[in-house]
């Protein structure tokens, strides 16, 4: 990948393997138990739960408003529903490492009576009424932000956060319900989904198979219908690779487009974060809530004038691929042994090739042309994104998030570890603390800057000489792996791996759209990227590749209780 820490390498041996389940799995199922009810109320209560299953299974936004509007639900009862459907399917997939039952109902309390002190004068904001999930590493005020570690859990030491980041506000603010927070591995920093603090999260169409990481607990609760959507976040493929495992739709913004104030950094310049979602529209929706300024992020300044004007819903077009012209990165076709097999990216598989070549037959269906050329974006290009250096600025977002959503007990790395009595283990090695802010060393445009105006201009040199609207790739090299299936070596397998951890550190946007299904049932997700600040036109083409092509189909949950 790139040359600034990969999610692979970055905590290496520093934190021991195993699983902490800190918190507890759920209490949901006690909280919402009913009493037996004579056989009359019984088939009414039956009639009564196979309609609602009916109505939610798979609800986007627009039709749960409208199911709100038709008042035939409280944001209460749907809220139970989600709830309950955790509660009777999640013990086996675990992506939820907290379920905040009491806060969700309460909110859910509050949205109704607010409803019905304003009858008809009551207008609905663009989420109300609609749960949701949180990445671990995503503030939430009250809880806590365990980035999936179990140091963050220990008794009498928890992280809990002391306000929302920017994008949960936003959230909140816009009517979401919070239905808790999602597992994952610890610090973002794998392409797996086992963390330190609540253990394995199986993919919904197998619990055998990994979802992958790091937003692999967001994305099993979001295709499971656990949720209506979630939010992930993404250093090198994060949203996206899992996106791709779980037959979801994934959105990596502009870098800029929405702050990652108040998320946990793994590696801050090129962190992200966006909206996973069952449908593009929901993506959409959700998108434009979380976008904005934000003067905690010093990226995201200018963003509105940048950025294209919204709503995204507009852009939502069956016609949107009409005429448009993509690439395929050469460096991400090679097959290990193969002819065209790269030196240093990895190999594509060929039962993910072939897949591949048959979603790409969606992009031609819905009228784009789609150019395979041995020359658009060789390992040269690769290799140009790895001169980008975040390694001297990794402490600063560290130290950033510790200072401004710390708890109150510790406000600093260093103060986390005189509290506890051990560092940070992501930070040996590393300074103890940034000793130049990027935007005020000397030597950032030479480490930083300059290698990215570079990148990002030959990404931008390929679009003009092949005359591309974007490009258009696997979400994963692999097919989800069986995780309880040890190797040759005894270990675990640590896939399934990406080679899309280029897009980051130039900072374009990329969403993944479902591409189909292996022959063991497993979801294929399909990638497409655009020029910086497009994000409105990408959404478009993915609404369009989604409608043309119609892949989604939820899993087949397995009863846990």
């Amino acid at each position: 990948m790139t040359t600034h820490f990969t999610r692979r390498g970055f905590i290496g041996a520093a934190v021991a393997a195993g699983t902490v389940p800190l918190l507890p799995l759920l209490s949901a199922g006690e909280a919402l138990a009913a009493e037996p009810s004579p056989a009359p109320a019984r088939a009414r209560s039956r009639r009564a739960s196979q309609t609602i299953d009916a109505d939610l299974l798979e609800v986007t936004i627009p039709r749960l408003h409208a199911l709100y509007d038709a008042r035939k639900y409280t944001a209460t009862q749907v809220t139970h529903w989600y709830l309950d459907r955790i509660a009777k399917y999640d013990r086996v997939y675990r992506s939820l490492l907290h379920v905040d039952v009491a806060g969700a109902l309460a909110t859910a309390a509050a949205q109704d009576a607010a409803a019905k002190a304003a009858g008809a004068r009551f207008k609905r904001s663009a989420l109300w009424g609609v749960p949701i999930v949180i990445k671990a590493n995503t503030s939430v005020k009250g809880l806590v932000t365990s980035a999936g570690w179990s140091g963050y859990l220990i008794p009498g030491h928890e992280l809990i956060a002391p306000a929302d980041a920017p994008v949960v506000a936003k959230l909140k603010a816009a009517g979401a319900i919070i239905l808790g927070q999602t597992n994952m591995p610890d610090f973002a920093a794998s392409d797996t989904n086992i963390s330190s603090a609540f253990g394995r999260t199986g993919n919904a169409y197998d619990p055998r198979f990994s979802p992958g990481g790091s937003s692999g607990g967001t994305v099993t609760a979001v295709t499971a219908n656990f949720c209506v959507f979630g939010t992930g976040t993404d250093t090198s493929n994060s949203i996206r690779m899992p996106s791709g495992t779980s037959s979801v739709v994934g959105v990596l913004p502009t870098r800029g487009l929405t702050s990652i104030a108040g998320i946990h950094p793994l590696d801050w310049l090129v962190d992200n974060t966006g909206p996973i979602a069952r449908d593009v529209t929901d993506a959409a929706i959700a998108l434009d809530v979380m976008a904005g300024e934000d003067p905690r992020d010093f990226r995201t300044k200018g963003s509105a004038a940048l950025a294209q004007p919204g709503p995204y819903s507009k852009f939502l077009r069956p016609d949107a691929l009409t005429g448009k012209r993509f690439g395929v990165p050469a460096f991400m076709l090679g097959t290990a042994g193969g002819p065209n097999a790269a030196r240093n990216a990895l190999p594509l598989e060929p039962d993910a090739r072939e897949l591949f070549m048959h979603a790409v037959d969606g992009f031609r269906l819905a009228g784009a042309t789609v150019v395979f050329d041995d020359a658009l974006l060789t390992e040269s290009f690769l290799e140009l994104v790895r001169t980008i250096k975040t390694q001297p600025y990794t402490a600063e977002g560290v130290e950033s998030f510790f200072r401004d959503f710390g708890p109150a007990e510790y406000h600093s790395p260093a103060e986390y570890a005189r509290a506890v009595g051990s560092p940070l283990p992501f930070l040996r090695g590393a300074p103890a603390s940034a000793s130049r802010p990027i935007e005020s060393d000397p030597a950032a445009d030479a480490t930083f800057w300059q290698p990215q105006r570079a990148a990002l201009a030959a990404y931008e040199d390929t679009l003009k000489r092949f005359q591309l609207d974007g490009l258009v790739y696997p979400a994963a090299q692999m097919p989800p792996n069986d995780e309880l299936l040890p190797l040759r070596e005894g270990r675990r397998s640590g896939g399934p791996h990406s080679e899309t951890g280029w897009v980051n550190p130039i900072g374009v946007p990329a969403i993944v759209v479902p591409g189909g299904f292996y022959a063991s049932g497993l979801p294929f997700g399909i990638e497409v990227s655009g020029r910086r600040w497009k994000d409105g036109d990408l959404i478009g083409w993915a609404f369009a590749y989604e409608q043309a092509t119609r892949y989604r189909k939820p899993p087949t949950l397995k009863d846990g209780r």
